[in-house]
């Protein structure tokens, strides 16, 4: 089975790689199970944004577009740091012990992620929450509540850590 996870540069997409390779992908040094596991193919998976253009503020209410030559700057720049994003998660992996496949994918990131889930024929596709709250979510649309309506797999969504102390603060101040 393949499992897609998403990832990008935010801590809740790191958290949700954490929880897959503990919880999904058994470290080497652990006794085998008792009943035998499926196999599991790991994919990380970015989504590469849209460049639509560039635009430089030149006076009140007006602007200047980029030239094609600063979009193709701006265009390797992304790719650059895809690929390097991309690395430092396989090798998060390989210090596990797990081989991962790398992935870009282009467009928006929800629509990216549900044609790449659709398109590896995976068995289950992982997202990071910023933990946002309903109205959050409706303004600021939600990657993961995109996925869940509309992805061709089972769709995981690893919540963010529970920040105990602050949870403390409020059970003591309340």
């Amino acid at each position: 089975m393949k499992v897609l996870v998403a990832v990008d540069d935010s801590d809740f997409s790191r958290h949700a790689l954490a929880w897959v390779l503990d919880h999904l992908f058994p470290a080497a040094a652990d006794p085998p199970a008792a009943e035998p596991r499926p196999a599991l193919v790991l994919v990380l998976v970015h989504a590469l944004e849209p460049l639509r253009h560039i635009m430089y503020p030149v006076g009140p209410g007006s602007a200047v577009y980029g030239e094609p030559s600063m979009m193709e700057s701006v265009r390797a720049a992304q790719a650059e740091n895809a690929r390097n994003l991309l690395d430092r998660a396989k090798r998060i992996c390989q210090q596990r012990g797990v081989s991962a496949e790398a992935v870009v994918v282009e467009g928006e990131p929800r629509e990216a992620l549900c044609r790449a889930a659709a398109d590896m024929d995976a068995g289950l596709l992982v997202v990071g929450s910023r933990g946002l709250g309903a109205i959050k979510r409706a303004f600021l649309g939600s990657v993961s509540d995109y996925c869940a309506h509309h992805a061709s797999c089972p769709i995981m969504v690893v919540k963010p850590p529970r920040d105990d102390d602050e949870h403390a603060h409020h059970r003591t101040t309340s």
